[in-house]
């Protein structure tokens, strides 16, 4: 039985068949999974972690080509362009958008802070910092401009790496009535992302 995920494309889950339009198209267990997964999340960013974890299984050894082999066949199969409709978000993730002019997202904080981390490994352990996460348990996912969050990590990082001593490097949230503070500490040096709760 097919499911209907946009005007255009339906899945059938029994079956793992993708109908884009009137064509029917078979998918393998892993392209449909992923199709699936994003497809249930929709204008939301899916990091690499969350993708492993829920398509491929948590035993999964992880392999950052891993996705892109199986998203480039889906969009081959699949007739999608290069953003449409799964988008790219490069050092980000993934996201199905089923709007044309989005430029807020929703954002797993764990999993993108998580990829944050995991893509900056090789330059912490350079200077000697251990990074710890301690998000929030009150607000999991946040609506924001991704490019936006990752790009005041990446400077705030950039600026601090240099003059670092080896030390901690400590992510971390918390919750006000007015207010979502995102802190990145380098050795005590704390810069906030100050994020409105509307």
């Amino acid at each position: 039985m097919f499911v209907t995920i946009t005007e255009h494309i339906a899945l059938d889950r029994n079956q793992r068949i993708v109908r884009i339009e009137d064509k029917e198209i078979q998918l393998t267990g892993l392209e449909f999974g992923l199709l699936e997964y994003l497809a249930m999340h929709p204008n939301k960013i899916c990091s690499k972690d969350e993708l492993i974890d829920n398509v491929w299984g948590n035993k999964f050894q992880y392999d950052p080509g891993t996705i892109d082999v199986h998203l480039n066949a889906l969009r081959r199969k699949a007739g999608f362009t290069k953003n449409r409709p799964i988008e790219t978000l490069r050092g980000i993730g993934l996201v199905f958008r089923t709007e044309e002019n989005i430029t807020h997202y929703t954002i797993d904080l764990h999993a993108f802070a998580n990829d944050w981390l995991r893509t900056h490994e090789v330059e912490l352990n350079t200077h000697g910092l251990i990074p710890s996460l301690q998000l929030t348990p009150f607000v999991n996912e946040i609506t924001i401009e991704p490019k936006a969050l990752k790009n005041m990590l990446d400077a705030v990082l950039a600026a601090l790496l240099p003059s670092a001593t080896p030390g901690h490097l400590k992510l971390g949230s918390k919750l006000t009535m007015q207010h979502f503070l995102l802190s990145l500490d380098i050795n005590g040096t704390v810069n906030e992302l100050k994020i409105p709760i509307l």
